[in-house]
């Protein structure tokens, strides 16, 4: 999928895949909901939202992007992108 946001343009077909979390619903269900997290090649990073059968790309902060990956548990990836400070 590609779109234009703000003037650049997002391309999950270009971009790096990170990671991706689902409700857990059949995506047959209506209520079913996936996003996929990317980063471009020059470290913008964006959403791919699909629900019920409908896609889109949300351009998002680096902020957004780290909280994301914290608050769903994609420790690796968090640490590969933001680094991580032992406790």
């Amino acid at each position: 999928m590609r779109k234009i946001i703000n003037g650049k343009l997002y391309n999950t077909n270009t971009a790096i895949f990170i990671a991706e979390w689902d409700n857990g619903l059949n995506f047959t269900d209506f209520n079913y909901k996936s996003e996929e997290l990317y980063v471009t090649k020059k470290g913008n990073y964006f959403f791919q939202y699909e629900y019920w059968d409908c896609y889109e790309l949300f351009a998002i902060t680096d902020s957004e992007a780290a909280e994301w990956l914290e608050e769903h548990g994609f420790v690796e990836e968090y640490e590969e992108y933001f680094g991580a400070e032992e406790a």
